[in-house]
């Protein structure tokens, strides 16, 4: 059921031209960059590889004192000055800071690995050069990056146990995890990272394979591309980097259409030594972005912070703030927590009774967004994707309601869905979506989910347990929720039949629900 590749490239342009606006909505414009303090160098990375670099150092360093080392790789696709102005601020408040273009991207040699061994090695290549050729103190190291650059520092903090601090910015936890969620490709976000790396860099052949079998839906494959991600993912080695005992920093989007949050959530939970979670409104890396160019920004503010506490030994408090922080898409204020698992207070059921049937193969009108705008509409206007529900067609829409809530509810969490599916063919997809409705019966996104499922016997009901993106919104008195399940999406590769039908039940001795994460009221 792939997608053919002219639409594939006509999503890799949208995807490309969406990011190139993103920084004209949220109005961001370069400063001028301090040129005297940065010095442009070579570094040899594994296996010989060029790796074109940049060096800030505190104002007046010399070799008479030795200063904590910040190693910063690019995102994906950005030049080797990304970070200059992040840089400066860092040197100027004492660190030596070394960015440098990843393997494959722009000037640097070699070709895009997506964070494979070779980028890792790099990582440790560039901190051998920096206390080789920088007044760089061996005993406090830290990485940070944005995105691409996100995984690799912790993956590189996995590896290298010189690597006292990360700060992880937009990464990943789980990379298939990420993109194949629910069993589904994430068609916008793959082709976001394939258009930029093929304008901005040189594929690996592997690479290049395995995003020709992601759109081609290649079932055969699904294993290799399994092993593939796992080999790229931080939560593989988390014993590892628990063992080495980095304090960890993570910071990511609830809107994040590349990298969405729950696998960053259960990776959090997964570490055991110093570490932070922070979520914020807006898409994949634009609640940074800001920062990037120099204008005030909390993620970076905060990063600072971790590294001042965990390199300088800085009694800031940021290790005695609640590790948990949050903020809300609806009130734009922060919430502590003392753990991932504490976010929610309460769980309160929506019952989805009776029996539902719908048919394939059409967009219902209920559908997550466009990559990147969509979120960013959410970020800086609070203008989520909307539908009007009682206008859903219910041939290609399931569609259930909670009662009109007397008071505000503020959805913390992750809402999850429980149902029992009866398809008419072995293999197919379907996407849930969460809607506040208002009392004229628009509907704002709260989150949603895909599923696909393949092997299983037409007409034999099975049950489903689905997580939705995790979230923060608040739904206003008045209103109520809404559950819409439909079977195609923008976001995502589908995989029904020609003429597939899915039946929804609740069965007596297992009812169907959608569950909903509630803060504290």
């Amino acid at each position: 059921m792939g997608h053919s590749r002219n639409a594939l490239r006509t999503t890799a342009v949208g995807a490309v031209s969406a990011t190139l606006i993103a920084g004209c909505v949220l109005g961001v414009a370069p400063t001028a960059q301090a040129a005297s303090a940065v010095r442009f160098v070579d570094i040899t990375g594994d296996g010989g590889t060029v790796l074109k670099a940049n060096v800030v150092l505190p104002r007046g360093a010399d070799d008479t004192r030795r200063y904590p080392l910040l190693v910063l790789p690019t995102s994906w696709g950005f030049p080797q000055v990304e970070y200059l102005a992040q840089a400066q601020k860092l040197a100027d408040s004492g660190y030596v800071v070394v960015g440098y273009n990843v393997r494959g991207f722009w000037q640097s040699g070699g070709e895009v690995e997506v964070a494979g061994p070779s980028d890792t090695a790099d990582a440790s290549k560039v901190i051998d050069w920096a206390l080789a050729n920088t007044p760089a103190d061996a005993r406090h190291i830290g990485m940070a990056g944005v995105s691409y650059g996100a995984g690799i520092s912790l993956l590189a903090a996995a590896h290298d146990k010189r690597i006292k601090a990360v700060a992880s910015l937009s990464g990943w936890g789980d990379l298939i995890g990420s993109i194949y969620s629910g069993r589904t490709q994430h068609v916008q976000a793959a082709a976001l990272l394939d258009g930029v790396s093929v304008v901005t860099g040189r594929q690996d052949p592997e690479v290049r394979q395995v995003f020709d079998d992601f759109y081609a839906s290649n079932l055969s494959k699904e294993q290799e591309l399994v092993d593939w991600g796992k080999k790229r993912s931080p939560v593989t080695y988390v014993d590892q980097l628990n063992k080495n005992g980095a304090a960890v920093m993570l910071a990511n989007s609830w809107g994040d259409t590349v990298f969405p949050p729950n696998e960053y959530a259960d990776f959090y939970e997964r570490l055991t030594g110093p570490k932070r979670l922070e979520f914020r409104p807006g898409d994949h890396a634009t609640p940074e972005l800001t920062g990037l160019f120099g204008l005030p920004n909390d993620v970076w503010s905060d990063t600072g912070r971790w590294f001042d506490h965990y390199l300088k030994g800085a009694d800031n408090g940021i290790d005695r703030e609640q590790p948990v922080q949050l903020k809300s898409r609806s009130t734009g204020g922060y919430e502590g927590y003392p753990g991932w698992k504490s976010v929610a207070a309460t769980e309160r059921k929506i019952a989805l009774a009776g029996t539902t049937t719908i048919h394939t193969n059409v967009d219902s009108g209920a559908d997550g967004g466009i990559v990147f705008l969509s979120s960013i509409l959410d970020q800086v206007a609070q203008l989520p994707p909307v539908a009007s529900i009682p206008l859903l067609p219910r041939r290609w829409a399931a569609v259930w309601q909670s009662e009109r809530y007397a008071t505000a509810q503020h959805v913390r969490g992750t809402a999850r869905l429980h149902t029992t599916l009866t398809p008419t063919n072995e293999s197919g997809t379907l996407v849930a979506y969460l809607y506040d409705v208002g009392p004229l019966g628009l509907g704002k996104l709260v989150s949603n989910a895909p599923y696909t499922f393949h092997g299983r016997t037409p007409g034999r009901p099975f049950g489903i347990d689905l997580e939705l993106f995790s979230t923060a919104y608040d739904v206003p008195a008045g209103h109520r929720l809404a559950l819409v399940v439909d079977t195609v999406d923008p976001l995502y590769i589908e995989h029904n039949p020609s003429g597939a039908q899915l039946t929804f039940s609740s069965p007596a001795n297992d009812p169907s629900y959608v569950s909903i994460p509630l803060r504290e009221q």
